[in-house]
């Protein structure tokens, strides 16, 4: 008899969920159930054949129902806030945090993949780099060794960060940024698209351009 597949709800249902949805099913890891979103015009319809259900307040209904593990389906274009409230708010009704890697992203065994987390295709993390919780790693992006991820940070798609780069909590590194080796990202900082940074970023900081400031 074959086993029944884990299944898990998807808290957001914007462009970030599609992309969520079909990393789950490429893997394996979980079938996609239900998206909650706080949007009512999506109540009712469709993303990716998901329903979404209706918003964050069926999750404690969900949990009922048996459902075990949810993902969050909201991306982040600089404030992570909304990502790590909706994450803390699944995990206080008990629901456990699916992490999530596509079939193509490279990551080495001596790496660590904090729950909750999602390493997307094409991504690298590569010897003894540590991912906190809830973090996404974008398609492509590279995480070098021995770099230290705190929770709900995004490393944006094609953003590359060498090795030994430290980055604080809810930091956002942009598309196609580059970080030196040995920087310090500082808590909810942000690094925008594009940009180089060849130093320490202090923490709640914007920096942008080549050489980022």
């Amino acid at each position: 008899m074959t086993a029944r597949a884990l299944q898990c709800v998807i808290v957001g249902g914007g462009g970030h969920a599609k992309v969520l949805i079909e990393v789950l099913r490429a893997s394996g890891a979980a079938e996609p159930c239900a998206i909650l979103d706080r949007d009512a015009r999506l109540w009712g319809s469709q993303v990716m054949c998901v329903r979404v259900r209706g918003g964050d307040e069926l999750l404690p209904v969900l949990a009922s129902e048996g459902i075990e593990a949810f993902v969050i389906g909201v991306g982040g274009t600089g404030d992570n806030g909304p990502r790590r409230r909706l994450f803390e708010l699944a995990v206080s009704h008990g629901l456990s945090p699916l992490t999530v890697r596509h079939p193509s992203a490279m990551c080495s065994p001596s790496s660590e993949i904090g729950a909750g987390s999602m390493v997307f295709a094409g991504a690298i993390v590569n010897a003894s780099a540590v991912i906190g919780r809830n973090v996404i790693v974008n398609t492509v992006a590279i995480v070098e060794h021995d770099c230290v991820i705190s929770d709900h940070v995004h490393i944006a798609t094609g953003a590359r960060l060498a090795s030994s780069v430290r980055i604080g909590v809810g930091a956002h590194i942009g598309a196609g940024a580059t970080v030196r080796q040995c920087i310090s990202i500082g808590e909810s900082a942000i690094v925008g698209a594009g940009a180089a940074v060849v130093s320490d970023v202090r923490p709640h900081t914007t920096v942008v351009g080549v050489p980022a400031r």
